[in-house]
């Protein structure tokens, strides 16, 4: 990517990028915010529709995809996420794959191949699904976290909660298991967590959608049928 630019971290993060005359970008559907006048935009299903679906449903991701360039010269463009927080950017050499929470992707080069893979029958990232986003590359890939990101270098092995877990590198293994009794399970908040081995950085979000979910639940109005 000829230049990017994240600003508003960690907590309303979103990417500056400026791209050469006919350089595309891809990007989830509507992640764009702004752009040039000169930015050019075609939404189609990359892969195809049997690939399209699979992302929709496995991955939670859209079936349909943007990809924008600008026309005439330079252009800029402007994505964000749509839950507050920060922006993670990677750079993939050829073949080179990252491993994303199925909400994470928010965009990436044009020569960025993205799919989906089991995560595991256990359901991988408690509450989101069994299902991870693949990003392989080479090219750049931007994911975003809910709050702000904190990079974690594992060297040997390192226990995470899942609803923490934005990204990891493909040669991480990783596998998901309890954390205590049924006790644990149930009342403690805890449970199910990722145990990773090997070398690589994990990235984690400061914060867990799940966990607010629980917290505002309490709070939300109940219609009475009286």
């Amino acid at each position: 990517m000829a230049q990017y630019e994240i600003y508003g971290s960690p907590e309303f993060a979103m990417i500056n990028a400026n791209l050469d005359q006919n350089e595309k970008i891809v990007a989830e559907s509507g992640a764009m915010v702004a752009m040039s006048s000169n930015m050019k935009m075609k939404t189609a299903s990359r892969g195809g529709v049997l690939k399209g679906l699979k992302r929709a449903v496995l991955g939670g991701e859209s079936f349909f995809q943007n990809t924008f360039w600008p026309e005439g010269g330079p252009g800029r463009i402007h994505f964000a996420a749509g839950a507050p927080g920060d922006i993670i950017h990677s750079t993939l050499a050829e073949g080179e794959t990252i491993m994303m929470m199925s909400t994470a992707f928010i965009c990436c080069s044009e020569s960025v191949d993205v799919d989906t893979k089991w995560g595991g029958a256990k359901g991988f990232f408690s509450g989101v699904g069994a299902f991870l986003l693949k990003a392989t590359g080479p090219g750049d890939v931007f994911m975003t976290a809910y709050g702000a990101v904190h990079p974690v270098s594992v060297e040997g092995s390192y226990i995470v909660d899942t609803g923490h877990i934005v990204a990891f590198p493909e040669t991480v293994q990783y596998h998901i298991r309890k954390i205590g009794g049924i006790k644990s399970l149930f009342f403690s908040g805890e449970g199910i967590v990722a145990e990773f081995n090997g070398h690589g950085t994990v990235w984690l979000q400061t914060r867990n959608g799940n966990s607010l979910a629980s917290f505002v639940h309490p709070f939300r109005p109940v219609k009475s049928n009286n």
